[in-house]
């Protein structure tokens, strides 16, 4: 970075000011800053006037800064002194200079009243306030940014019109506005952070309406999967609440609110009511969307240990009053987030390099999207398995856990069962898989080893539950 030149303009209106300017002279050299001063830099033979209309006018000073207390502001009105004839120079650069960068007035006292005071040809622009001992630091922060063109808030690129203005095939879920709101509530304890969190589920619970899929020309998968494309901006906007409600409202409150949104999220996987021709395809983009969501909230409450919230969403089931149609039951466990897609399954199959999941796929690159690292939410799916798995001892397969295709990159326990080790830590979490002890866990392991259970694999490779918990190693410390 290279160094700025300032000269310092100001009134000797008393030995104390003119002590008050030396020191800032000083902290500004002291800071990277050639400052040039009267006392430093003109010298006896040399012509006044001539040195004022240089450090003026000369381009070589970049920076002009205009110390302003009571009697400058008064020789500057008055035309009078050293000060008049530097006013007459600066303040015609001033009106001239269309850029207005290179001048910059720093208040150094203010009048009884607690109004600065400042030259008129000063009075519509915007000033640096150093008179007050409490705001000194920052502002001298302020004067050095602008010394050096550094702005502490940088204009940003301009981006992208939004798809929706510009894609006729894009959707807009039309939550942005509330979104915003329900952000800053929650960020910032808002009494009605509740109310604004209320707006932002309901509005997105009406509006993913907007997401079903009509049927074109176009293969049936090939619109799923746009479709889901589609709907990324408006997941990252739900994640960036559940991290918000994680981080700083995970009160009861609030989680009965999100488990109420994902409840209201669960008919979208089905036929509506108004539908009667349809095909086990035509909800496939929300039966992504739906388990995606829950994965993610239930992955973040985890990732920021707010263990009793996470086990509020598998403890308490779902209302689902379409259910009663059929004579199934209304209220529905956990398990029903995660729904089989058949649409991905044909895709797979049309595919020249055919994958071992194509929603597994999906899930890790829409990770690196926003919010949490991949190895949380591959975390989440574990658990989520595993509570599963321990509340139902029938050994059918309750939650498919399709991220953790990806073990290959993680070779040891997930996070929240290392920390386990702690007994202290275990107890807090044990929550999570419904248990009591470590012991309840050790005949759901002999299952497995025994065949009485069976392991997700994926062409011949398999999950190892003993490990990814670190098992022998739970509780084994305070």
């Amino acid at each position: 970075m290279s160094t700025p030149t300032l000269f310092i303009s100001y009134s000797w209106s008393s030995p104390q000011h003119e002590q008050w300017v030396v020191e800032l002279a000083t902290a500004l050299r002291e800071s990277g800053i050639d400052v040039i001063l009267d006392k430093w830099d003109l010298k006896e033979g040399h012509d006044a006037f001539a040195f004022m209309e240089r450090m003026v006018s000369d381009p070589a000073v970049e920076k002009v800064a205009i110390i302003s207390d009571q009697v400058y502001s008064e020789r500057a009105d008055g035309r009078s002194g050293g000060v008049g004839t530097e006013t007459q120079i600066i303040s015609k650069e001033v009106y001239e200079n269309q850029q207005q960068d290179k001048f910059v007035l720093v208040v150094s006292e203010k009048d009884e009243d607690g109004k600065a005071y400042l030259p008129t040809y000063y009075k519509s622009r915007i000033y640096i306030d150093l008179s007050e001992p409490d705001s000194y630091a920052e502002n001298f922060d302020k004067l050095l940014r602008w010394v050096f063109n550094k702005p502490l808030y940088v204009k940003p690129e301009i981006g992208s019109a939004p798809a929706f203005l510009t894609d006729p095939n894009s959707i807009s879920l039309g939550t942005t506005s509330s979104f915003k709101r329900a952000i800053a509530a929650i960020k910032d304890n808002k009494e009605h952070s509740s109310g604004a969190l209320d707006e932002y589920f309901e509005k997105f619970l009406s509006n993913l309406e907007r997401f079903r899929i009509e049927k074109n020309e176009e293969e049936h998968d090939d619109l799923i999967v746009k479709n889901i494309e589609s709907f990324l901006p408006y997941r990252d906007e739900a994640v960036q609440i559940f991290i918000a409600l994680a981080r700083y409202a995970p009160t009861e409150e609030k989680i009965v609110k999100l488990h109420r949104f994902l409840e209201g999220l669960v008919p979208y996987m089905s036929r509506p009511p108004e539908v009667t021709h349809y095909t086990d395809w035509d909800f496939d983009n929300f039966k992504f969307i739906v388990h995606e969501l829950f994965l993610y909230s239930f992955s973040v409450l985890v990732r920021y240990e707010r263990f009793e919230q996470a086990d509020y969403l598998l403890r308490n089931q779902y209302y689902v009053p379409g259910n009663g149609d059929y004579g199934n039951d209304v209220m529905v466990d956990f398990l029903v987030f995660r729904q089989y897609m058949p649409s991905l399954e044909g895709r797979n199959k049309r595919l020249e390099l055919r994958r071992l999941s194509l929603r597994a796929d999906m899930l890790e690159q829409r990770s690196k999207s926003f919010g949490l690292d991949f190895r949380h939410l591959m975390q989440g799916d574990f658990i989520l398995f595993m509570r599963a798995e321990i509340d139902d001892e029938s050994g059918y397969y309750g939650w498919w856990p399709e991220t953790l295709l990806y073990l290959f990159r993680f070779h040891s326990a997930f996070e929240v069962f290392s920390r386990s080790v702690s007994e202290e830590y275990f107890e807090k979490m044990k929550c999570l898989l419904n248990i009591d002890n470590k012991e309840e866990l050790v005949e759901l392991l002999l299952s497995y080893r025994g065949g009485n259970r069976r392991l997700p694999r994926w062409e011949g490779s398999s999950i190892n539950p003993q490990v990814l918990m670190g098992f022998d190693r739970i509780a084994t410390k305070p």
